[in-house]
């Protein structure tokens, strides 16, 4: 970030400004903050934009650099060298390198195929894929062909990717045979095929034959090969290029609509500055192909390090494998999430005391807040000079709100700083600024690039403004219930759809959850809010380690650590064991769902879960809680 604060300070008439100083000025001029994005960045463009910003009153509908051309793949496929652009692993062992080069040669091979199949600009095409480097192929071919790409992992139920592919209507789907988790292979084709036959929009089934089965179909390893023969599609800057989902564990999923242009400035402001990414670098993120954070990963392509795919169970064949792959890659920047930190502490295993990973220099973890204890285990266990950055923003955004800075000191529990051009601030219910230490509504007060272009199927915008703009007019309300700190960054309490509100008081879930962490007999919880004799009670659903057992003695422990370490107010009414929490596809805990189930309501979409059998504890405590 230095050589850039450098460039951007003097466009500001400063030598060089302080952080503080750089994000007022990125929210007070944002045209020609971004515009210096680009140029730091060097996007290619085959046309530059007649200006950086128009419109920028409107709030959503400010259209950023009209007039410009250019091409989402061609950005991420600039190197044609043989420095190793993805290394994929599997838990199985199994290790493959491709070349920046490769690279470029099989996505534009497979470019080409699909252009022959009638596959063009604004064509949707879905991937049914786990994280290989045949899903980062398939999306560089779509894209460099101006189509639309849509994936989720293989993982999904056939309604899941019903509810999300057949809102979309695509012209092919991209699918493997099945993949394998925690030692076990996992056949989808029967899945896939119901879901082909259910679409009629799919003409083409390609499949991506991973566990060696025979399919009908299209090969996707033979049309990946061959000479590139086709160009990259020029394209505008608002030009749709991915289709997200939101959770759907209310309905069936939203579709959310992101554009080339945005989605690359954002990213590669995140990839360079925030996270100071270079050649040097090996990146790698544990993700599915149906969260955000893979399409956050695969941008960083365009910065020219190498990123470091996994496929399968992080605790297969043993708790280590990840850090196995590390050492072995000299992985520099490892992402993650809490759930996954937690699942580390309780193997007792202590990476940094068993690999060598001198190249490691930071953790990314998003997902949910990442507690103090988590911060301090990460230091203990894994390496204690590493940055750890806590990040917040998701895919409503396809980036994120508050992030890391690496020049700026860390503080547990905290997320570091607030995004360069994001006017993020926390609000009160009331529409006022919070002060610091107060919590309240995380919101966005002016646009960015990233925001999305549309939802599908909502010609008017009137399901987006319902989403993000209705509870403050023209200001985008993430939905996160936060507090800013006095060092400039915030922490954050849980989504504000599911605060707790007993006796008139807000609490945050992450605040409960956070000291419940500390208990080492609880595995996993939930907490929601009961309504009941015209108050709402919190109760407090825990899943316990092999052997333990709620009693009185473990119940007064969690109540204590809740009491000194939040407060009171957040102490749950109740306390239950439970054989399992539900949680959504990417890994988040279903409050919303739990909360529905224990009033007796029912969960319109449990497709959208991960493990929905364990919603029928909770419809069976209903009437008893």
């Amino acid at each position: 970030m230095t050589r850039f604060a450098r460039q951007a300070g003097a466009a500001a008439g400063q030598d060089f400004p302080t952080y503080e100083a750089l994000h007022s000025w990125s929210i007070a001029d944002p045209g020609a903050f971004w515009s210096e994005v680009w140029r730091f960045a060097d996007i290619q463009a085959s046309r530059q934009a007649e200006a950086p910003v128009r419109h920028l009153h409107r709030f959503p509908g400010a259209s950023w650099f009209p007039g410009a051309k250019l091409n989402f793949a061609e950005n991420l496929l600039r190197f044609r060298d043989e420095q190793a652009a993805l290394i994929c692993h599997s838990e199985s062992g199994e290790r493959k390198e491709i070349s920046h080069a490769e690279l470029h040669r099989r996505s534009m091979a497979l470019a080409g195929r699909l252009k022959a199949l009638g596959i063009g600009r604004g064509d949707r095409v879905a991937g049914w894929l786990p994280n290989t480097a045949e899903a980062v192929i398939a999306m560089l071919a779509t894209t460099a062909l101006g189509g639309v790409w849509s994936s989720c992992s293989p993982d999904f139920g056939a309604q899941g990717a019903l509810d999300r592919f057949g809102q979309i209507e695509p012209k092919a789907l991209i699918a493997c045979d099945g993949y394998r988790y925690a030692g076990k292979a996992i056949d989808i084709r029967a899945k896939v095929r119901q879901v082909t036959e259910r679409t009629p929009s799919i003409r083409h089934l390609i499949w991506v034959c991973l566990l060696g089965e025979a399919a009908d179909g299209l090969a996707f390893d033979s049309l990946s090969q061959g000479l590139a023969a086709t160009a990259f599609e020029q394209v505008d800057f608002d030009h749709p290029l991915y289709i997200l989902y939101s959770s759907g564990t209310t309905g069936k999923p939203k579709c959310i609509v992101h554009g080339v242009g945005g989605t690359l400035l954002q990213h590669a402001k995140e990839h360079r500055l925030h996270t100071g990414l270079s050649r040097a670098d090996r990146l790698f993120f544990f993700t599915t192909c149906g969260w955000m954070m893979w399409n956050w990963l695969v941008s960083a392509l365009a910065t020219g390090c190498a990123l470091v795919l996994y496929e399968g169970s992080p605790f297969h064949p043993r708790p280590r494998s990840l850090w196995d792959m590390a050492e072995r890659e000299g992985v520099t920047v490892f992402g993650t999430s809490p759930a996954y930190l937690r699942g580390l502490a309780r193997t007792g295993l202590a990476p940094g005391k068993t690999h060598r990973l001198k190249p490691l220099r930071m953790l990314l973890s998003t997902g949910a807040p990442l507690s103090d204890e988590g911060f301090r285990h990460v230091h203990q266990a894994i390496k204690e000079d590493i940055q750890i950055v806590s990040m917040t923003g998701g895919t409503d955004l396809i980036s994120c709100f508050i992030l890391g800075n690496p020049n700026l000191p860390v503080y547990a529990g905290e997320l570091q700083c607030k995004g360069l051009g994001m006017a993020v601030e926390v609000w009160r219910q009331d529409g006022r600024p919070a002060a610091v230490g107060e919590k309240g509504e995380l919101i966005c007060t002016k646009p960015f690039p990233s925001c999305p272009i549309a939802f599908w199927q909502d010609p008017d915008g009137a399901k987006l403004r319902d989403a993000y703009f209705s509870k403050f007019p023209d200001v985008w309300a993430q939905g996160d219930f936060a507090e800013s700190t006095k060092h400039g960054g915030a922490i954050v309490h849980g989504r504000s759809d599911a605060v707790l509100n007993p006796g008139g008081v807000r609490i945050g879930t992450a605040e409960i959850y956070r000291q419940v962490e500390r208990i080492k007999e609880v595995i996993d919880a939930v907490c929601v809010g009961q309504e009941a004799a015209g108050d709402v009670r919190v109760i407090l659903f825990v899943a316990l380690r092999p052997g333990a057992a709620l009693d009185a003695a473990l119940a007064e422990r969690i109540k204590r650590s809740i009491r000194t370490g939040a407060s009171p107010r957040h102490v749950p009414r109740k306390i239950i064991a439970v054989t399992d929490i539900p949680r959504t596809l990417n890994g988040k805990i279903a409050e919303l769902a739990v909360r529905e189930a224990i009033h007796g309501r029912p969960v319109t979409n449990s497709a959208a879960l991960a493990n929905p059998d364990a919603l029928q504890q909770f419809q069976q405590m209903a009437a008893a809680t």
